[in-house]
């Protein structure tokens, strides 16, 4: 009964890179509270620390190792308990201008961090974290396809040389006014044929004439509120990628609201800050005329704009924008040559095409970058039917040009984006433009934080389902294959360290979901032992020698244990692919725990039964009940 040397040569390596990369998860995360600043890009200073510390200090808030680094402050506390007052407290001594956020500091050593080796991540219902609810503005999503559609009006209209005497945006349409009839009959025929699917046409005379009513017909309202919804969706999965937040919960709720739950994440406003941004670009031309622009009306055909800051100097802009932010398909931060951040803007063959035509007649000519965030102002009012208070949604937007260059050159698809105040701003910016364009404002309604504490007491509950299950199955096994049931149990326990290792090294959040996939592959991993083991006492109630029975368990009970182990492993793929949420996550846990199973169940006993008999010249029993 040999074995080849080079199977325990792999089994000692992948051990012992498992129990390395395993090891990080006996060094739990501590509570902590984390400090920055409540506006992006703004430089935080180290007595901010000491201040946060010393109302610790007064507060009797029992802390350690506050450290400053990446342009904020980490606290570490003793407790869960004494995290939530020291945010209570920190929250009220430090005023407006600063967020203190609740926060989990690793403790693992700096040797294994160094080789990439970190703990796992958990998720939402054991690291704790933070849920919002947001309402996307549908008002707004109508708003923004009726702009598009004011351009493809005048452009088809002016093709056909029919003029327009006035144009109206109502609230679901377009009024268009003309000087007669014979124009608006004309004008029509002409939409009808062009944009009769998207519209209700209605020919109308009123104050100002002949005139077309065009009204969203109940179809299109509902594919431009299905599309908003489902745009925002896809926005908010690339900017929570970009954040690196795995496990991610990020559905619609009903007709217009998104649930986002992002596990481990407790700074709620750098999280509210980034998924609720609706930040887009415009690149517009500067107007004739804008160096002697210093106020008031601006002339027809342009708008005007403050520089920099909202407060900043006017600037003239023409109306049509060239590009907008949708064109964009790449962003990335760098340094110009005088070591200033700038963002290199990648736009798509379309939006190349146009800013290359734009540019053309341009050259020597100034353009700009405006940016344009959309927000919501809450206010209190009384209700007047009620007498009670309410809270009051106002949107309103903020537009700044963030850059005005010349152009030298006729552009095309690839540019660069300069003036930015910080490499912070230019970070976000970028990242809000590469992640993809929001097709409508999306608004806070609700928002809720778990704290570690509830994680912690999941915590317990999972590891103690585990145990237990370990521990029933340890005892079965001893009682029933005696010496072979110790070599399955030790088996058992390193494919429980290969799992945690494999799950640490792809940072693969464990949920609850996830825990019960580990007690599954627990029982999967004894029954394919269970299978080997049984086999092997039919060999030798047969007569078969016992180094014979020993070869011909192994070998004959494989392709049973292949064949139910890769039934199941579809069943993973299957359920990792349509499922969200915890439902991947006990899929992840589930894969993960099949391979790890056959590689112990049957690689790993195999050597352990090997080292036990393999060196004895004559065995006359078996230690297998």
């Amino acid at each position: 009964m040999q074995y080849p040397a080079w199977k325990y040569v792999l089994i000692v390596v992948v051990l012992f890179f498992a129990g390395l990369y395993a090891l990080p998860n006996l060094y739990p995360d501590e509570p902590a509270v984390q400090i920055t600043s409540e506006a992006a890009g703004t430089q935080l200073t180290t007595e901010v620390l000491d201040k946060a510390q010393s109302a610790l200090k007064q507060a009797g808030i029992n802390y350690h190792n506050g450290t400053f680094a990446d342009n904020s402050a980490l606290v570490r506390l003793d407790s869960s308990e004494d995290q939530l007052k020291a945010k209570e407290v920190l929250s009220k001594s430090l005023g407006q201008n600063y967020v203190v956020a609740l926060n989990l500091a690793q403790t693992t050593p700096d040797w294994l961090s160094k080789i990439g080796a970190h703990p796992m991540k958990l998720g939402l219902d054991l690291r704790g974290g933070v849920r919002f609810v947001l309402e996307v503005d549908m008002d707004k999503a109508v708003q923004q396809r009726l702009s598009n559609a004011n351009r493809d009006i005048r452009r088809d209209l002016r093709a056909e040389r029919v003029a327009v005497k006035g144009m109206k945006t109502t609230d679901q349409g377009v009024i268009l006014h003309f000087a007669d009839t014979d124009l608006r009959n004309k004008a029509q025929n002409l939409l009808q044929r062009s944009m009769g699917n998207e519209f209700d046409l209605q020919s109308s005379i009123d104050a100002q004439g002949p005139s077309l009513i065009m009204s969203y017909n109940a179809a299109t309202l509902d594919e431009i509120n299905k599309y908003a919804v489902n745009q925002n969706l896809t926005t908010l999965r690339n900017r929570i990628n970009e954040l690196g937040v795995a496990e991610a919960l990020v559905q619609s709720q009903g007709a217009n609201r998104i649930v986002v739950e992002l596990p481990g994440v407790q700074d709620t406003a750098e999280a509210k800050r980034v998924l609720g941004r609706t930040a887009n670009l415009e690149f517009r031309m500067v107007a004739e005329g804008a160096e002697t622009f210093t106020g008031g009306i601006p002339p027809a055909g342009t708008e005007a704009f403050p520089f920099g800051t909202l407060d900043g100097p006017p600037v003239l802009l023409e109306r049509q924008a060239i590009v907008t932010g949708d064109k964009v398909t790449n962003a990335q931060t760098g340094l110009d040559e005088g070591g200033q951040p700038e963002v290199s803007i990648t736009l798509d063959s379309a939006g190349g095409k146009l800013m290359q035509n734009a540019t053309a007649q341009a050259v020597g000519k100034s353009m700009a970058v405006l940016f344009i965030e959309n927000k919501q102002r809450l206010t209190t009012e009384v209700d007047p039917k009620t007498g009670k208070e309410v809270e009051v949604r106002t949107p309103y937007a903020e537009i700044k040009v963030i850059n005005r260059a010349n152009i030298k050159a006729v552009l095309g698809s690839s540019f660069r984006i300069t003036g930015l105040d910080s490499n912070a701003e230019a970070a976000e910016l970028a990242l809000l433009l590469r992640s993809g364009a929001l097709a409508a404002p999306m608004y806070f309604v609700e928002e809720r934080t778990i704290g570690p504490s509830l994680g912690k007491e999941n915590i317990d509950k999972g590891l103690n389902s585990t145990k237990i299950g370990y521990l029933l199955v340890f005892a079965f096994m001893i009682v029933f294959y005696r010496l072979f049931g110790v070599i399955a149990n030790i088996a058992l326990a390193l494919n429980v360290i290969i799992i945690v290792a494999i799950m640490s090294v792809l940072g693969s959040s464990l949920t609850l979901p996830g825990i019960a996939g580990i007690v599954l592959t627990i029982g999967m991993a004894v029954d394919a032992n269970v299978l080997i083991f049984e086999r092997i006492r039919e060999e030798i109630a047969n007569g078969v020698r016992p180094k014979s029975a020993i070869v011909a368990g192994f070998d004959r009970a494989f392709s049973s244990i292949f064949d139910a182990n890769i039934t199941t492993l579809l069943v993973a793929f299957i359920l990792f692919a349509i499922g969200t949420g915890p439902i991947k996550g006990f899929a992840v846990t589930l894969a993960i725990g099949i391979v790890s199973s056959l590689f112990t169940a049957i690689l790993v006993t195999r050597a352990l039964v090997q080292i036990a008999y393999g060196k004895r010249k004559s065995i006359n029993k078996l230690s297998i009940g």
